[in-house]
């Protein structure tokens, strides 16, 4: 029997893009990532199906090398908001530190990846949505991680640059 893939309909993708919101709610990343395969093989260009696969994907990050970062840098980067894009890159850069450090990687090699994470955040900062303090929060998040773990105290030096390069 020859088993291939089935196309689903574009008035089914809202309901779709549903079921992967609640699937990544349940902690189920991999039945999240299929549907929106599914929806992005109908609808390539799909903003919130692109968020939805690159956060389901780092929802299934082990701090493992096999970790699919490279995709999920290339899933984010195919958002068409620039907001959205740094915001998610730093989202993704975060997640990478902050599974790597629940892995028992030592806590001083993580520094790179928070700097990584708050240079996103801060290039989001600058161009956000009145009101959206989303990038504010995440950035605050990644202080206190580095404040509360003995070993990154060369990530100190990271909270005053204030030099932000172009991404």
């Amino acid at each position: 029997m020859n088993y291939s893939l089935k196309s689903i309909s574009k008035a089914g993708i809202p309901e779709a893009i549903s079921k992967a919101e609640l699937y990544r709610y349940i902690n189920e990343p991999e039945e999240a990532e299929s549907i929106c395969h599914d929806i992005l093989s109908i609808d390539p260009g799909n903003q919130l199906a692109l968020r939805m696969l690159g956060l389901s994907i780092t929802d299934q990050f082990t701090g493992a090398p096999n970790d699919r970062y490279a995709e999920v840098q290339s899933i984010f980067e195919r958002l068409s908001d620039r907001y959205e894009r740094w915001y998610y890159l730093g989202l993704l850069h975060e997640r990478r530190a902050k599974v790597q450090l629940r892995a028992g990687r030592p806590p001083h090699t993580l520094h790179v990846l928070f700097e990584e994470a708050m240079r996103c955040f801060e290039e989001a900062e600058k161009i956000r949505p009145q009101g959206n303090d989303d990038s504010i929060l995440r950035w605050n998040r990644c202080v206190r991680l580095l404040h509360a773990h003995p070993g990154m105290e060369a990530a100190e030096e990271i909270i005053d640059i204030g030099d932000s390069k172009p991404y």
